[in-house]
């Protein structure tokens, strides 16, 4: 899997205008921010798991994407129990998964260049005052939303190529390929940007 996590679909998820589920998006998190209490939390996620089922995405391709954050919210759910309580750490680990799991729902129905209009036309007024670009802003946005999950794919990668050949992966080992593709790809898409006139 690389670039874009946009699945293709014809689900309701999939008609629904990309300026509404960020609209949704942006104001359920925010809800989210302000509910305290187990249960509520819970049933959110539960809803948003179903959600997640609705984009057709499939189970591997779902823990690819969240196995990163799998333990990362492991961990910062034992500190918070450690540090405050047991019920301070399932709500905020119930919080932040629920509220990853729905923008992954965002991702896997919209696809980018839909994205990328909205985020144009919200910085329409900006742009008529002369502050941004427009245009190169949703561009830079574009652009982050479909590297981010194709330097994800060429990090595991490169550790299993490395693990093959029975190299010891280290940060050091990992980092430099990393980044010797990172600038190739970085200089295939600069000059397919000026091959397309785009300043």
């Amino acid at each position: 899997m690389t670039g874009s996590l946009y699945i293709p679909g014809k689900t309701w998820l999939h008609r629904t205008p990309a300026w509404l589920k960020l609209l949704l998006l942006a104001l359920t998190g925010w809800g989210l921010t302000c509910v305290h209490d187990a249960a509520s939390l819970l049933a959110a996620l539960c809803l948003t798991v179903v959600l997640v089922c609705q984009t057709g995405v499939s189970a591997s391709r779902l823990w690819g994407q969240v196995r990163p954050l799998f333990w990362f919210m492991l961990v910062l759910g034992l500190y918070t129990a450690f540090v405050q309580d047991a019920l301070m750490a399932a709500q905020m680990v119930l919080r932040l998964s629920a509220l990853i799991l729905l923008a992954l729902v965002v991702s896997f129905s919209t696809p980018i260049s839909q994205m990328m209009v909205v985020v144009e036309w919200l910085l329409l007024p900006l742009e008529k005052l002369g502050w941004v670009r427009a245009s190169r802003v949703a561009l830079a946005v574009g652009l982050t939303l479909r590297l981010i999950p194709e330097l994800i794919v060429q990090w595991h990668d490169i550790r299993e190529a490395q693990a093959a050949r029975g190299i010891s992966c280290t940060s050091f080992t990992l980092l430099v390929p990393m980044l010797v593709r990172t600038i190739r790809r970085a200089e295939e898409i600069a000059e397919a940007i000026d091959a397309r006139g785009v300043y």
